[in-house]
Formats: structure tokens, sequence, C-alpha cells
């Protein structure tokens, strides 16, 4: 699944309370209101070519990386290359007044339209505004912000984390240890799927979860695990928001028998997931697919 950025509000906005509708969203296909009371925005107007600011935080995983490279190639074909005037991307790291630093230098530069990845869901109200009143579109993607002033391009991350405890729950994955490798402390992804995973795999009494913090990065969560299992022992069952080739490669070097895995669609961890797929009762399964977001936030930023 891909996600489509191309068009999207560029300009001062106003703000419609009440029910939205598919139809009122840009892209109805693909885009549609989290909830029926989700608001609608609207922005009137501005002739093409548009600036396009991209403030990044986190880069230190090789998704930030493929996303700041596919944002960029696909600013540069012939479909989105009249509507974009210039296209500008830092990284902040994971510093929430440096991200907010960074898209304050970007309002003030005058630039039509900022994409974010938000280090932290809760701190970017005064920012908001600022970007309101000097006309400005924000809109945050993938790691989102707790607010409804803003408009948003997500999927449900929450569902993301209950899908991975449903799957290993039909694998029988309800009892003993089960590895929960978390990603970025602080960002909303993380604390969304972790909440959803936790709301199925906590009904079983018989399950431990251990967690670790492997900030969605290969070798970060492969140093976790890989500790983890020297602590514990034995797990009955895993889950990982993201660096599962890291996850897999630990258990594989422990030599721990396979076991259910719920992780990411990672190229890695597929390839694993092929390879050893005749192994033991489940092997290496892959679900809770996560979409390219890249053209969709563009779409989004560029029409309606």
């Amino acid at each position: 699944m891909t996600r489509n950025w191309t068009r999207a509000a560029i300009a001062a906005s106003v703000l419609l309370a009440g029910q939205a509708f598919a139809a009122d969203t840009y892209l109805p296909n693909c885009f549609k209101p989290f909830t029926p009371q989700t608001k609608v925005m609207q922005f009137p107007a501005k002739k093409p070519p548009y600036r396009i600011a991209m403030a990044n935080g986190f880069v230190g995983n090789t998704w930030r990386i493929q996303m700041i490279k596919t944002l960029k190639a696909y600013a540069d074909t012939p479909e989105m290359k009249p509507y974009i005037k210039e296209l500008k991307v830092v990284s902040t790291g994971t510093d929430v007044a440096t991200q907010i630093g960074a898209i304050d230098n970007f309002i003030n530069a005058g630039y039509d339209a900022i994409l974010t990845i938000a280090v932290n869901p809760t701190a970017f109200k005064p920012v908001i505004k600022r970007a309101k009143d000097a006309g400005v579109v924000l809109i945050p993607f993938d790691n989102v912000l707790d607010s409804d002033e803003i408009i948003q391009v997500n999927e449900d991350q929450t569902e993301m984390g209950r899908i991975m405890g449903r799957w290993l729950e039909k694998q029988g994955a309800t009892k003993g240890k089960i590895l929960e490798v978390r990603g970025l402390p602080g960002n909303s992804v993380d604390r969304d799927r972790h909440l959803g995973f936790r709301e199925i795999i906590d009904k079983h009494k018989d399950a431990q979860t251990i967690e670790v913090v492997g900030n969605w990065d290969d070798g970060t969560a492969q140093k976790v695990s890989a500790d983890a299992i020297a602590v514990q022992k034995h797990f009955d069952g895993i889950t990982v928001q993201g660096g599962s080739t890291g996850t897999v490669r630990a258990f594989m070097d422990a030599k721990h028998p396979f076991v259910p895995v719920g992780g990411e669609t990672e190229n890695g961890f597929r390839k694993l997931c092929a390879a050893h797929s005749g192994e033991g009762r489940t092997a290496f399964r892959r679900k809770a697919e996560k979409p390219n977001r890249i053209p969709g936030r563009s779409r989004t930023t560029v029409g309606a």
C-alpha cells in the first residue's frame, strides 16, 4: 500500500467543526477521516510552484533514510516537478526543542508547507499556532501529534499493535515469556503500538511481557534482543515494532528455537521469513504491514 501525498493544502487555514465524511477529503479513496468526529480543514488556494520543507527528527535507522530518499526522488518526478519550486530537508535528531526550532526557521523563511515526523506528540501546540498565523501548512505524519488543530496523515498505530497481539494469539503465544521490542522512546508511534499490543496480550494472565528498546533499528534491536535472551533464556513469542531483521538474527545467533514473531515488513525480515518458513512450528512470520508513506504525504502536501 502506497500513501499518496501529492497535493494538499498550501495556505492559511480555516478550521471547520462538525462531522467529517470521506467525500470532504482529498483523494477520498486513499485518505479518510480517522473518526466521524474528525474535523475538516480547508485552505485558500495558492498557485504553484511551492516551497516545501521536511523537518525530520530521528534519522538513525534505514526506514528514515529511505523515507528521505523517497521524498526527494518523488519530488523530482515529472508529475511533481511543476508543483515544487524548492524542497528542503533537515534532520534534527531526538531533541524536541531543536526540531521545533527547525520548523520555526522554515516558517520564518516563508515556506508554503512543512512536513514533519514529530519526536514528541504533545510539545508542538505553540508552533502549530505560529504556522497557522503565518499561513504555512504544517503536516505531521507517521509520528503524529496529539492535536485536532492540524492536518495529519497516518495509519491507526494502536490498531497495528493490536494486530501484532492478535496474531500472536492465533499462533498460541499466550503464555510464557513474550519479548516486546519497542521503538524510539517519546514518539507517538512507539506509544500507540505498545498500548495496542498490550491491550491484547495483557488479557492472557499466563503471559509475561519483557520490554526492550530497539529504536526501530536493526543493530540496536539485535543487541537488546541478544541481551534479553542471555537474561531470560527462552521466549515463547516476539513482537518487534521495527528492526525485525536484527531481532531475528539475535535469536538465530543464540540458536533459540523458532517461535512466532510479529514484525515489520522490512526486506531483510521478509527474506528470513522466506528462508526459514519450513523450520519450527511457525518459523518467523511477518505481520502488521507498514506502507510506504512518502509519496502519500507529499501528495497530501501539494494537493487539495
